[in-house]
């Protein structure tokens, strides 16, 4: 199933060619970067960081975290170092390298393998990372571990803990299109394409946490499982109570026509909804860099001494998002 020309035949499996096979195939597409020394080929990588480093971690496991009947290859690669990525900008820091852990069945196509690696290249160059190695193996369903390196040039990471009263909290990116998109596929439907889109990849706004960093963000975090879910880890490291004001929070086109379309309050998607990978940040007054949407306050802790994401002042009765191995 090899060509001479030491291509990969178009419709070979991963059975067929092999884990070395697929591996030549795929690499040979890598850019070099001038960060990395060494890139894939040896046992290790290696590469430069300024600061201090900062490594996060992702699984997507087929079934749990995307199917290949809603998704493209590409979609899935792209989402791959998305979802990752968006760990590294909410920590305050610049995204450098990635390295790739890959199971798959036997009978995957080379040509699945390769819209996969599209996805990876190309999402990896929106974020500005180089791809520096990884592995394979043969697994039941398609799972994908991706580590993420990124540096912090100088400045303080920004944790979770470090909300304090009176200050601002701000979103950059999108709220609720991959949940709305999410819905719409449940469904069975493809459209409104945007929040389909969007559930398929998501588009992280990279460059904004950096920014946030350097206007002095005390708090942040990617917004993976919920809004309200996630500016509760927020609360929590910080001892705080968050207000968000829904009359703040922007419920877009996409949202309108599947809460429409399904009977759901839109507001819930961006609320509620996770996958879009935006970030979240408390600021002072007066330091909100461009780019970011106010939607609330931190306010001090209540008589309960409980930490709280309100809103509207009050604590809402519907889940607040995503939770892993809830039944």
């Amino acid at each position: 199933m090899t060509p001479t020309d030491g291509t990969t035949a178009a419709g070979a499996t991963l059975g067929e060619v092999g884990e070395f096979g697929l591996l030549d195939d795929l690499l040979a597409r890598v850019p070099a970067t001038p960060a990395v020394s060494i890139g894939p080929g040896d046992d290790g990588a290696v590469f430069l960081v300024s600061g201090s480093a900062v490594v996060s971690t992702d699984m997507l496991v087929e079934g749990v975290h995307f199917k290949r009947d809603w998704s493209e290859a590409i979609d899935i690669g792209r989402k791959s170092i998305a979802v990752n990525a968006s760990d590294i900008e909410a920590m305050g820091a610049r995204p450098v390298a990635v390295v790739i852990g890959l199971g798959a069945p036997a009978q995957t196509p080379v040509q699945w393998m390769r819209g996969f690696m599209d996805g990876v290249l190309d999402e990896a160059e929106r974020a500005g990372l180089a791809l520096v190695g990884g592995d394979t193996t043969a697994a039941r369903d398609i799972t994908i571990c991706v580590t993420v390196i990124g540096e912090t040039d100088g400045l303080a990471p920004v944790r979770r803990a470090g909300a304090q009263p009176g200050q601002l909290v701000a979103f950059a990116g999108r709220l609720g299109w991959a949940a709305a998109g999410l819905t719409t596929l449940q469904r069975g439907f493809r459209s409104p394409r945007a929040a389909v889109a969007a559930q398929r990849s998501p588009e992280v706004p990279y460059g904004q946490g950096r920014l946030a960093a350097e206007s002095g963000a005390s708090a942040m975090i990617d917004v993976s499982d919920g809004l309200r879910a996630d500016l509760g880890h927020i609360a929590a490291a910080s001892g705080v109570v968050i207000d968000i004001d829904s009359s703040l929070v922007p419920v877009d086109e996409p949202l309108r026509v599947v809460g429409q379309a399904t009977g759901i309050d839109p507001l819930r998607f961006a609320l509620s909804g996770g996958e879009d990978q935006a970030l979240a940040a408390t600021f002072d007054e007066g330091f909100v860099p461009a780019g970011w949407t106010v939607i609330g306050r931190v306010l001090p802790l209540g008589e309960d001494g409980a930490a709280h994401v309100l809103v509207d002042g009050e604590v809402p009765e519907d889940p607040e998002g995503w939770v892993h191995f809830r039944g």
